[in-house]
């Protein structure tokens, strides 16, 4: 049979399926892609496509392995995404030991090449004390981060892959910021981040942090993990970002949309920061589901944090979507 064999973990989620359905439509026959799937995960969406849907679960490291045996190329895109200290173990076991496990995998393998799906999170940034300055690819991670659990996992997982590379296996990672858009396939999953905007833009979340970050159009990342593919250099990370926003001009930027009902958001600070957090962090212990709202992300979101893309454009090729085209995406 013809075709590159691929696998894809993380397959049934945000990033994994953007990309599975970008490598069946670029490639067509010269891919063969294989999906790793939980037990009880939706896969309708997948239907029709050509793609080989392999039951494995990435906690185990024999499923991996053998899921993994044939491939040429894994995009390795699973991953948890939870801000609360309850979710500290399972951040760990999902995003460092299934990490661990398919890095294992593609070294027993002989896979030609592993791309890492990690996250902006997992970049150095500077305490509020060092004031507004900008990450690259190089900037160490901080000490403050380690207190973010999401960030810790991000951080140790991509160790993981450092190790592998050690090791002799080619890895390149992808950090994309905070992924937004919908990529037009019909019954794709759909994120949180989403949930989010459509929130601002119904004005039904006028709560609005001091900081800034680093946003990119869902098809970008796509782009980015078939470029990291085919021109990345092993071993290395690459920054995917559109645009650096502060939260008040992301309230603004949605505000301006068609049919907005965004509300003159209130400064989430000091007593009301900390409210907001603690109250996340309740509402997730009681009912054990992952929150965006934390003690630690509120702080993470009072931080001015700016990321540079140079590395991706100059090395990746990567060309970026205009924000407000991916904004309106979501409200279509």
């Amino acid at each position: 049979m013809s075709g590159i064999p691929i696998l894809i973990t993380g397959a049934t989620g945000y990033i994994g399926a953007q990309l599975v359905f970008d490598l069946i439509r670029r490639f067509g026959d010269g891919v063969r892609c294989r999906v790793t799937v939980r037990e009880g995960s939706n896969v309708g969406f997948f239907k029709g496509l050509p793609v080989e849907i392999v039951r494995a679960d990435i906690h185990d490291p024999v499923a991996v392995a053998e899921a993994v045996r044939g491939s040429e190329v894994v995009f390795h895109c699973a991953g948890l995404i939870a801000y609360t200290n309850n979710f500290r173990n399972q951040l760990y076991e999902t995003n460092v030991l299934g990490t661990r496990n398919v890095v294992n995998a593609c070294i027993a393998a002989n896979v030609r090449r592993l791309v890492a799906t990690s996250s902006i999170a997992a970049v150095g940034s500077g305490g509020t004390e060092q004031g507004d300055t900008e990450s690259n690819e190089h900037s160490a991670f901080s000490e403050w981060q380690r207190h973010n659990v999401y960030m810790e996992s991000k951080h140790l997982s991509e160790l993981e892959c450092r190790r592998g590379a050690a090791e002799g296996l080619e890895v390149v990672m992808v950090n994309p910021g905070v992924v937004i858009g919908r990529g037009g396939e019909d019954g794709a999953p759909d994120s949180s981040s989403n949930e989010v905007l459509k929130m601002i833009y119904a004005g039904r979340l006028p709560l609005c942090p001091d900081g800034a970050t680093g946003f990119v159009d869902l098809r970008d990342v796509a782009d980015a993990h078939i470029a990291a593919w085919q021109k990345g250099r092993p071993g290395e990370r690459y920054i995917i970002v559109a645009e650096n926003l502060s939260f008040t001009e992301l309230f603004d930027r949605i505000a301006a949309l068609p049919g907005s009902r965004t509300k003159k958001p209130f400064r989430v600070a000091g007593v009301a920061g900390f409210v907001a957090g603690a109250g996340g962090e309740i509402w997730s212990l009681v009912t054990g589901r992952a929150s965006f709202i934390s003690l630690e992300s509120i702080r993470q979101a009072s931080h001015k944090a700016h990321y540079s893309n140079k590395r991706s454009i100059q090395e990746l090729g990567i060309t970026y979507r205009p924000l407000d085209e991916t904004f309106r995406s979501f409200i279509q």
